[in-house]
């Protein structure tokens, strides 16, 4: 968790933030605006990153959060294997963790999305097997939102590769979320304007990363409905599909 979200429009003009607008024009990252990007094709997606200090860009950047410790992809590639994907960072333990405290510190960044998807385990009445089924969740009157993050460049030792990659900074579950992600109860942090200029652009204290990495964005202000369980192969993996066996979240309460 996230590990999967995506955008509605297949380009975009302009971005607003703080009543700052910035052109995108035929920047890389428009390529890869999409209505689905799924952490595990290891690819690249849209982020801010802070250039000064009144200014931002936009940049594509690889979505898997690659510790300076590890020094060739084919090291990635064998910590894949063993079910270790560096897609989020958790805010609790941000500033604790030896791989994500730099970053936390120096390259933070913000991640641009329409939507997220996240899945609710649920055992239907007269069934012992409990079933997940899968659910997009998106801002109410919202066509896009920031997601908090952290980055960090990364240089293959063998190859000379380099490039730069990224994290989505999760959080406790809001009530909303808590009824979708119901097994971990996690959601990622979703930043207003204002708190996304100040992740994004200013000098933080410790205690204000901590502060904006735990925010939970009001449960009042977003919407989750379910979707088809083949909506990472779908044409539209964001039409509406009921379930006959599972309550809806209000009964959840």
């Amino acid at each position: 968790m996230c590990n999967f979200y995506g955008h509605k429009v297949s380009r975009l003009e302009y971005i607003r933030l703080q009543q700052i607008e910035k052109q995108l024009g035929t920047l890389a990252a428009l390529d890869e605006l999409a209505l689905l990007i799924s952490g595990f094709a290891y690819g690249n997606a849209p982020v801010l990153r802070k250039t000064s200090s009144t200014d931002f860009e936009v940049v594509p950047m690889h979505w898997e959060f690659i510790p300076i410790w590890v020094k060739t992809m084919e090291q990635v590639k064998e910590a894949r294997k063993q079910g270790i994907p560096w897609l989020n960072a958790t805010s609790e333990k941000l500033l604790d963790s030896k791989m994500f405290r730099d970053a936390a510190l120096k390259r933070r960044c913000l991640i641009l999305a329409s939507h997220f998807f996240e899945w609710r385990s649920f055992t239907p009445e007269g069934s012992k097997k409990e079933k997940k089924y899968p659910y997009a969740i998106e801002l109410t009157h919202k066509d896009y939102f920031y997601m908090a993050g952290i980055w960090n460049p990364f240089t293959d030792r063998d190859t000379g590769e380099t490039f730069d990659c990224f994290a989505i900074i999760t959080t406790q579950a809001n009530e909303l979320m808590a009824g979708v992600h119901n097994n971990k109860k996690r959601m990622p942090t979703i930043l207003p304007e204002e708190l996304a200029w100040r992740w994004l652009m200013e000098d933080l204290t410790e205690p204000e990363i901590k502060e904006l990495a735990a925010y939970q964005f009001p449960a009042a202000q977003m919407d989750a409905y379910t979707i088809a369980k083949d909506f990472k192969t779908a044409y539209n993996p964001l039409e509406p599909f009921e379930y006959e066996d599972l309550p809806g979240l209000e009964m959840m309460k």
